[in-house]
């Protein structure tokens, strides 16, 4: 097979194509184009070369009979792609410098670059990253998702409240995707299970879907670092068989002569549709099965092509399950093993579990995800009774189990029959998954000793941990150039390969001249976020002012709660106190709630509320300042991370599974403030006891409160800052214009304090002077600061995938 000559990398040579880009495919003469069809033009010529390393990648698997790795997940938050590609291919000095030459600043293109809306948080991102591992250690994979077409939704904040608007990042069109025709699957739902044929002794089952529809795909190439691989994240979108009934439509009923493409496309509109009605829930369901079953039945396809069969499957295929989401791959390759390649249930069985791993992001009961038993009937008639199946088989080798009891087989059990008979997917993907992993050793901890500790029980050694990881390339060198320039001056260029190598930069954080380096490319950082916010918000923060920051998604459990009442107690006393050395502060909020959760969007009020207030006071000027920033994603994350002096990780010890802003935080030099919760044990013990603030309960008190009763009206009544605080709440200090609307916050106090934030309350203050004292001593703060990133080296998500490979996959990696 020809293949072309290898493109040129030099300015001119780009240039040139820059030119050709923006002349054939763009139709524009370079002197009216606008800075998007700049933008375009430079993706184009960037793809081409990308292209050329892809098929590359993909011959090689194919000739090697590699086994590959499908990645399924219901986020991938990838954020902008041009910049991560020219730095992994290193040619953003090339690209700079042809743009140049053509009086085209390359900062201000990118900028116009969409963030692709397909994730919400942190299991979005980390999908990314992972992505993004897997080929930078030459691992042929494939992620498969959702091509969404407003993803979550675009947050804009009016009188301080939360408004969801539609993400219209396909709006112009998406440059990096490639659409696959002959990628396309029927995806069933609803019907009948009818008698198919007989084989053997035995007959077959054969589901007739009420409604079909079809999931078409799009690529979108993913670069490893140095271009070492390109692998593919392929999305899919849905579309009617037949998009148009032409009958209705000649006979004037519009509405119904598209009901078909419209009930297909609602599928792929938005990411995680409300789920409070029972319409939400069928839709959330039918978006599950519909990626999962495309996926499956894309990487059988491909498998057989290549190998003519399907009993080797899991001698080729590593299929990952990106939490709960995707669960239904257990029963849905079980349907197609049996029903269309006419394998026993047992071996079936054998290959499902031996292809199958599950990774598990939360102990909360929400997220593990049931649908009552009626639904998923109604909607997968067959894999219903593959469920059934498979949890016959289940209990009965439970009860060979010596001591069995009753209670033992309700805990173990697929279906719950306490709540109005549930399918519980957690237990599904652990019952049809050879590994099961948590993401940081506390996670997994937990794991073995609540949701799944019967289970674990019954399939020992099933459970092991695999603690997150983020990928240097872009939370390092991507956001924060100078800093790995300052490294790569100090300790050598081989730690942009291994980020292992970080620690051999130890010694530095007492050398005078890296100190001040370090200190001056922080104020960089921040003056950057200084003025994003002062263009986006009207505010004008001083950069010398300590950056205290907790950007992620809002929810109890991550307790922004607890910071915001702490902030309040922090002003009264700058109030009552205008004499005492204080510490400046700039209070840095962001995140999105659930468009249906109200607590978590009164507590985005709040914030807001208390900004209003907090910076309009003559008296504090700028020692104080709290800053909402509306919109929270990678871009937004990409200019904050690397300025923030001060990470909050104060979830509910026990509650966050792992966190990976933590370690994006850590890295790039921000000191962090946290409870012994999820990753945050972790990053501890590398970057050591001293150069961290832990304060609250452990996972085991908060147990044990929760237990034995906890009394948060008479922790509060014991508590003079908080009683203060939360008195001016309930006065409408903050909402003079109604001064009842925050009794929800306030009661949930009183009456229950699920999250420990009460309880945490004192302690998190007295952290925060801790901080304080800290940050007083100028040089101490540096040195602290510095040994964060340097021993962050273990964080890096090629050591997590190098785990996956070794002790789940069974891959190669180089």
């Amino acid at each position: 097979m020809n293949k072309p000559a290898p493109r040129g990398t030099d300015a001119e040579t780009i240039r040139a194509e820059i030119l050709e880009k923006l002349a054939y495919s763009i139709g524009k003469d370079p002197a009216v184009a606008k800075r998007h069809d700049w933008l375009n033009a430079t993706v184009l010529a960037l793809r081409d070369r990308i292209i050329d390393r892809w098929m590359e990648s993909t011959r090689r698997a194919y000739q090697t009979k590699s086994k590959r790795v499908y990645y399924l997940s219901l986020e991938f938050l990838i954020g902008r792609l041009m910049r991560d590609a020219l730095r992994n291919l290193q040619l953003n000095d090339a690209f700079t410098k042809a743009l140049q030459a053509l009086n085209v600043d390359i900062d201000l293109i990118e900028a116009l670059e969409p963030d692709a809306a397909l994730g919400n948080g942190g299991l979005g991102r980390l999908a990314a990253c992972f992505m993004e591992s897997m080929a930078s250690l030459d691992i042929p994979a494939y992620g498969y998702g959702i091509r969404y077409n407003h993803g979550l939704f675009r947050q804009k904040i009016i009188d301080g409240w939360q408004i969801e608007l539609p993400e219209n990042w396909l709006e112009h069109g998406n440059r990096w995707e490639f659409p696959r025709r002959e990628a396309a699957y029927e995806i069933g739902f609803g019907g009948q299970v009818v008698p198919g044929l007989e084989t053997g002794n035995k007959q077959q089952r054969r589901w007739k879907p009420g409604e079909k529809l079809l999931a078409s795909a799009c690529d979108t190439p993913m670069v490893g670092w140095r271009g070492k691989r390109v692998n593919t994240l392929r999305l899919w979108t849905a579309r009617a068989v037949d998009p148009i009934r032409l009958d209705a439509f000649n006979s004037g009923d519009y509405g119904a002569a598209l009901a078909e493409s419209n009930k297909a496309e609602i599928i792929t509109r938005v990411l995680y549709p409300a789920d409070s009605t029972p319409a939400g829930q069928e839709l959330r369901l039918r978006q599950e099965y519909f990626f999962t079953s495309a996926s499956l039945q894309d990487l059988i396809r491909r498998h057989v092509q290549q190998y003519d069969e399907v009993r080797s499957l899991a001698d080729k295929v590593a299929i990952q399950l990106n939490d709960t989401h995707p669960a239904i791959a257990v029963a849905e390759l079980m349907r197609i093993l049996v029903d269309n390649h006419a394998l026993d249930w047992d071996e079936a069985w054998s290959i499902t579990k031996d292809c199958i791993g599950y990774t598990n992001h939360t102990l909360l009961p929400e997220a593990l995800e049931s649908w009552p038993v009626h639904l998923f009937e109604h909607v997968l008639p067959r894999h219903m009774q593959i469920v059934y199946q498979i949890n016959a088989k289940l209990i009965a080798e439970a009860q060979k189990r010596p001591g069995c009891t009753s209670e033992f087989l309700a805990s173990v059990s697929l279906i719950d029959e306490h709540n109005g008979r549930r399918v519980r997917m957690g237990q599904l993907a652990f019952a049809g998954s050879h590994s099961i992993n948590g993401v940081s050793a506390l996670h997994t901890s937990l794991m073995k000793q609540s949701v799944f500790r019967d289970l674990n029980a019954l399939y020992p050694g099933r459970i092991n941990n695999k603690t997150n990881g983020i990928t240097p390339r872009r939370w390092l060198l991507g956001v924060n150039p100078q800093l790995a320039t300052l490294l790569t001056d100090s300790i050598g260029p081989a730690v942009l390969d291994d980020a292992a190598n970080l620690v051999k930069a130890t010694s530095f954080a007492k050398d005078a001249g890296f100190k001040a380096r370090f200190s001056t490319i922080k104020r960089h950082n921040k003056a950057e976020l200084s003025n994003l916010i002062a263009a986006r918000m009207g505010l004008k923060v001083d950069p010398s002012a300590m950056f205290d920051v907790q950007v992620k998604r809002i929810h109890e459990y991550k307790r922004q709660l607890l910071n915001i009442l702490e902030t309040i107690a922090l002003y009264n006393s700058m109030r009552a106190h205008p004499d005492r050395p204080w510490v400046p502060r700039v209070k840095i909020f962001a995140g999105k709630a659930a468009a249906s959760y109200a607590q978590a969007k009164l507590i985005i009020k709040l914030a807001n509320d208390v900004g209003a207030v907090v910076n309009n006071d003559p008296d504090i000027r700028d020692l104080l300042k709290v800053v909402f920033i509306p919109n929270y994603n990678v871009s937004l994350a990409e200019v904050i991370v690397p300025a923030a002096d001060l990470s909050e990780q104060i979830s509910t010890a026990g509650m966050e599974a792992s966190g990976t802003g933590n370690m994006k935080f850590a890295l790039n030099g921000a000191m962090t403030i946290g409870t012994l919760d999820g990753a945050n044990i972790e990053i501890m013990e590398h970057v050591g006891r001293d150069n961290i603030v832990i304060f609250g309960m452990t996972t085991e008190e908060v147990e044990q409160k929760r237990r034995e009763g906890h009394d948060p009206r008479a922790v509060i009544e014991a508590s003079v800052d908080l009683k203060g605080v939360l008195d001016a709440l309930a006065s409408g200090v903050f909402s003079p214009d109604d001064a009842n609307r925050y009794r929800p916050i306030i009661d949930s106090l009183y009456n229950g304090d699920w999250f420990m934030v009460a309880a945490d309350f004192d302690a998190y203050a007295k952290a925060q002077r801790e901080v304080d004292a800290i940050w007083r001593q100028t040089g101490d703060w540096t040195e602290k600061t510095i040994l964060n990133t340097v021993n962050m080296g273990w964080f890096s998500s090629d050591r997590t995938i190098r785990e996956y490979a070794r002790d789940i996959w069974n891959v190669p990696v180089a």
